[in-house]
């Protein structure tokens, strides 16, 4: 099945999400290189909330960028396939090496903007994430690392603990969404 297709099958757990899946596939329709950041107004990334066996703690990272607690996650960088690329982020981002995913599907999507910043390459504008986010499982047992040019720790937390951390109002709201759906799966 295509991205485009598992946008389209995908049902959005709230109003939040339905706009943002309608305002994607509107993207998918006009551009033809959302999947790499030559397109500078939007493209596609790929998150994972990471959760341990039990589904009490999720695995965040201290995002240097951002200066807060936050999801793992990534630039399709042309990669379709966004669920490779939330594995190769995690294991990137984290050190582990045995995540997997609890679903192939989609957990969640969502439109996030983007604020103007400095990288290695210089300047980069404003512009907006198109995010498909995946519930991935690992050990919270197991050894982790930070990717220096990226995070500056790795950390286990409870799950309304992972929402206090955050310094981003934005995404307290979606991790508060992730925490809820995952409660509806157990």
């Amino acid at each position: 099945m295509s991205l485009k297709e598992r946008i389209e099958n995908y049902l959005p757990y709230n109003i939040e999400e339905q706009k943002d899946k309608e305002l994607i596939l509107k993207y998918m329709d006009i551009f033809d290189d959302v999947l790499t950041r030559k397109n500078e107004i939007g493209h596609f990334t790929s998150s994972c909330w990471i959760v341990n066996k039990e589904k009490t703690k999720v695995l965040m990272v201290y995002h240097n960028i951002y200066d807060s607690w936050s999801w793992v996650g990534g630039h399709a960088d042309g990669d379709d396939d966004l669920l490779h690329v939330s594995l190769k982020e995690a294991s990137e981002e984290t050190g582990l090496k045995n995540v997997i995913p609890l679903s192939k599907d989609i957990f969640s999507l969502e439109v996030l903007g983007v604020d103007g910043h400095m990288k290695k390459e210089g300047y980069i504008s404003t512009h907006i994430h198109l995010n498909i986010t995946y519930l991935l499982c690992a050990n919270e047992n197991d050894i982790t690392h930070i990717k220096e040019d990226e995070n500056s720790d790795v950390k286990w937390f409870e799950l309304e603990e992972a929402i206090k951390a955050s310094s981003e109002p934005h995404m307290k709201k979606i991790y508060n969404k992730l925490n809820n759906k995952l409660k509806n799966l157990k």
